[in-house]
C-alpha cells in the first residue's frame, strides 16, 4: 500500500476516529509538511477501497464549521494483525459447550446491557438521542446513520463489527438488537438484516415514543 495511506490507517487504528485536521497534524508530526487537500485525496481512495468509513458528522462544542470523523471499517481493521475474531469465536463455542442456551443468552444480554450503560446516552428528545446513538455505534464500528421517514426514523448500521462470528452464532444478532433497544430507550422494529443478505441492519424507530 502507498506509504501515506498506510500511515493514515495507523493513525485511525491508534486514535479510533479522527478528523482531517487531526490526521494532518499527525502526519506533519511524523512525516513533515502535508496539506488537507492531499489528506482528503488519500481518504477518498481509502474510502473507495472500503478501508475507512464514510465521514460521520461530529457536533462541535465551540463555534466553527462542523467536522467529520473517519474510522476504520471492519476490512480496514483486518489490515492489522489481531486474534479478536478467533478469541470471540472460541469463547462463544466454550460457553455453548458448557452452558445451556438460556444461560448463554443471559450472558450475552448482560454484555449488551453493560455496553448500553457505558454509552451513557443522555435523556433528551428523540432526534437528539438518535444522534448520540449514531455517534456511539459509529465509534464502535457499526457505521451507523439515521434518516427520517413518514412515521419516525430509520436507524441503519451498515457494518457489523463481528459479522463473521454472527454467521456461526446468531445469538450475537439478538445481543445487538438488545443493545440498540437499550440505547434508544424503546424496542425498534428490525426492517433489514445483514445476516439475511441485506446491505445493512436497519431498524424502524417510531417518532411517538417515550424515552426511558
Amino acid at each position: 500500500m502507498q506509504e501515506t495511506r498506510q500511515v493514515i490507517l495507523d493513525i485511525l487504528r491508534e486514535r479510533g476516529q479522527a478528523t482531517v485536521d487531526d490526521i494532518v497534524r499527525e502526519l506533519q508530526t511524523r512525516r513533515g509538511t502535508i496539506t488537507a487537500v492531499t489528506v482528503r485525496h488519500h481518504l477518498n481512495i481509502l474510502q473507495k477501497e472500503n478501508l475507512i468509513t464514510a465521514p460521520q458528522l461530529r457536533r462541535r462544542t465551540t463555534p466553527g464549521r462542523p467536522q467529520h470523523m473517519y474510522m476504520l471499517t471492519e476490512k480496514g481493521a483486518t489490515q492489522f494483525p489481531n486474534n479478536y475474531q478467533h478469541l470471540a469465536l472460541t469463547l462463544l463455542e466454550q460457553l455453548r459447550a458448557h452452558l445451556p442456551p438460556s444461560s448463554v443468552n443471559v450472558i450475552l444480554e448482560g454484555v449488551a446491557d453493560d455496553m448500553a450503560i457505558g454509552a451513557a446516552i443522555p435523556d433528551v428528545p428523540l432526534h437528539e438521542r438518535l444522534q448520540s446513538v449514531v455517534e456511539y455505534l459509529s465509534a464502535h464500528g457499526y457505521q451507523a446513520y439515521v434518516e427520517g421517514c413518514d412515521d419516525g426514523y430509520i436507524l441503519h448500521t451498515a457494518n457489523c463489527p463481528y459479522h463473521h462470528a454472527a454467521q456461526q452464532h446468531p445469538s450475537l444478532c439478538e445481543m445487538d438488537m438488545r443493545l440498540v433497544a437499550h440505547l434508544l430507550g424503546v424496542v425498534p422494529r428490525r426492517m433489514m438484516h445483514r445476516k439475511e443478505g441485506d446491505d445493512s441492519c436497519s431498524y424502524f424507530v417510531p417518532a411517538a415514543i417515550s424515552i426511558e
